[in-house]
């Protein structure tokens, strides 16, 4: 009897042992499938693919009014797309060879701040976003490269290493160079955390080294030298592209 029931038992507990082998399997799989669904989207573009197509804004538009009508089917935030469309109009008049157009900067404030909205931030009526958007400190880990302190803090309010700052996330060091006063109040003061001085900015980057970004080449090299990341341009693309498409022009059949 006592042989009986100690195989009795060992069945019992092989059989519970094989139960949870399969859970263990099946939950496993379905992290793993889950993973695979949540990693960031793949998008069939390379530095040979053409820039984002994106109808230039008429000379005269006013940024107000046709943020107004566009941002619901843009489906950007109405402050925001104002600043993309003042950027574009604004950078035209200063570099008409680069042709940069409202459509790359938004897909550039998507990425990098959810035009302004990341951690629950929000732009206000005078384009000031509230409480500002601040990187990670660059200290060389997580992926980061190390950047010391090049403002004393002032923009940023690190005084021992730089961080990104602002809905388009410059690095201090960069503003300084970039830096723009693009919210039109004529004071001269250029200032990261104003999305109008930020986009406007972002422009000017995009066109450096007279570039034409409706030629791929430069479209790539200027997203690329904003982020030297493959993968963030291709998503820059993707997002610039939804959002031409979005808005293009309807033609009745």
């Amino acid at each position: 009897m006592g042989g009986v029931r100690t195989r009795s038992l060992a069945a019992v507990v092989g059989g519970i042992l094989a139960f949870l082998m399969i859970v263990v399997l099946v939950v496993l799989g379905a992290l793993i499938t889950g993973l695979d669904r949540s990693g960031p989207p793949r998008t069939p573009v390379d530095r040979d693919s053409p820039p984002p197509a994106a109808a230039s804004l008429p000379d005269g538009t006013d940024p107000v009014a046709w943020a107004g009508a566009t941002a619901p089917d843009a489906d950007i935030p109405e402050r925001a797309l104002q600043a993309y469309a003042n950027a574009e109009l604004r950078q035209r008049e200063r570099t008409p060879e680069c042709r940069i157009g409202w459509a790359t900067l938004a897909g550039i404030g998507r990425i990098e701040s959810r035009h302004g909205t990341l951690g629950g931030a929000q732009v206000r009526s005078d384009g000031r976003v509230e409480p500002p958007v601040i990187g990670i400190p660059l200290d060389g880990t997580n992926g980061t490269r190390l950047v010391e302190d090049t403002d004393g803090g002032r923009l940023d309010g690190d005084p021992d290493l730089d961080r990104a700052v602002g809905p388009m996330q410059f690095l201090p060091e960069t503003w300084q160079r970039y830096g723009a006063d693009g919210d039109g109040d004529g004071d001269g003061v250029a200032d990261p955390h104003q999305i109008d001085d930020a986009a406007l900015a972002a422009a000017g980057y995009l066109c450096s080294r007279d570039r034409d970004v409706t030629d791929a080449q430069d479209w790539w090299d200027g997203v690329l030298a904003y982020n030297a990341s493959g993968r963030y341009a291709r998503d820059v693309w993707s997002a610039a592209a939804d959002y031409a498409a979005r808005t293009a022009p309807t033609t009745a059949g």
